[in-house]
């Protein structure tokens, strides 16, 4: 069948733009040699992408959370050994090692067969896809989101419910899922919230916009908290963060009052003790240190 020129060209269109909505051809990711991916979104569908390098953190780089790396590491030794273990909300202060200890863990027990998915939260309606893709896996996988906090009509708010709850869209055996968020109900919380709540036989009863707050936080099996340092303690992550990085440097440790000094005045332009402020001040401290060193040469 001969067809007219416009008619060839008016196809070659339609099959352009649908071809735009596509996901692009991808590899499937080799677990063997891949510990962690991304789920990237494309148009209605999306893919794995798996994510080349890991950054070098762990468990001992990580001070002032004992009792949360603690915690954290025997759920997920339950998990690898397949014994029971729980979902986690790690909830807190910006800055204070909520991420950071996850992918401590992945380090750490990697070559066990622990694996990590990083799904934003604008794609946790995708779960059910992510879920096809590794339930038949001979891995143990963290799906992580971070960061994660959720407006009321957000669409992945119910399908997180739903998947925390074991109901439609339950999670496999071989699947965890951990959050770290700023709020610890996800949700942002008002004063007017507590207007519904009322004293029943001397207990509190919270009011419906409480209880639907709660609801989802709920779900998580364990609830860690990270706080903002004390000064103290800040100086000790301070000095041992300065120790690591001089070393990795091949430079002299160094650490005396002025230097002390010079890190709690940064901490305060920050606004903010913790381990994230920390090390941007060792970098920055030992940065101009290297650079002041080669430029006497």
């Amino acid at each position: 069948m001969n067809l007219k020129p416009e008619v060839v060209e008016q196809l070659e269109r339609v099959l352009s733009s649908v071809e735009q909505l596509l996901p692009r051809a991808v590899e499937p990711i080799d677990w063997t040699e891949i510990s962690a991916a991304n789920w990237r979104r494309h148009s209605f569908a999306g893919y794995l992408e798996p994510i080349e390098y890991i950054e070098d953190t762990h468990l001992d780089d990580l001070v002032g959370i004992d009792r949360q790396k603690q915690i954290l590491e025997k759920n997920t030794r339950q998990f690898l050994r397949g014994y029971p273990a729980n979902n986690v909300l790690l909830w807190g202060s910006r800055g204070t090692g909520k991420s950071s200890v996850v992918r401590a863990l992945l380090n750490k027990y990697a070559k066990q067969g622990l694996r990590i998915v990083q799904v934003d939260k604008h794609d946790l309606d995708h779960l059910p896809d992510i879920f096809a893709q590794i339930n038949k896996q001979p891995y143990r996988y963290i799906i992580l989101s971070d960061d994660l906090s959720f407006e009321p009509d957000d669409p992945g708010y119910k399908i997180l419910k739903s998947v925390l709850d074991g109901s439609v869209y339950a999670s496999p055996k071989n699947v965890l899922i951990y959050v770290t968020s700023n709020r610890r109900h996800l949700l942002p919380e008002f004063h007017t919230d507590n207007l519904g709540a009322k004293m029943v036989n001397n207990e509190i009863h919270h009011g419906e916009a409480v209880e639907e707050k709660i609801s989802l936080s709920d779900r998580f099996g364990l609830w860690l908290s990270f706080y903002v340092f004390k000064q103290e303690l800040y100086l000790e992550i301070v000095r041992k963060t300065i120790a690591r990085l001089c070393v990795e440097n091949q430079v002299e440790p160094q650490w005396d009052d002025e230097l002390a000094k010079a890190a709690i005045k940064w901490s305060h332009e920050k606004s903010k003790r913790c381990g994230r402020t920390a090390l941007q001040f060792a970098r920055h401290w030992l940065g101009q240190h290297m650079l002041e060193a080669s430029d006497d040469l």
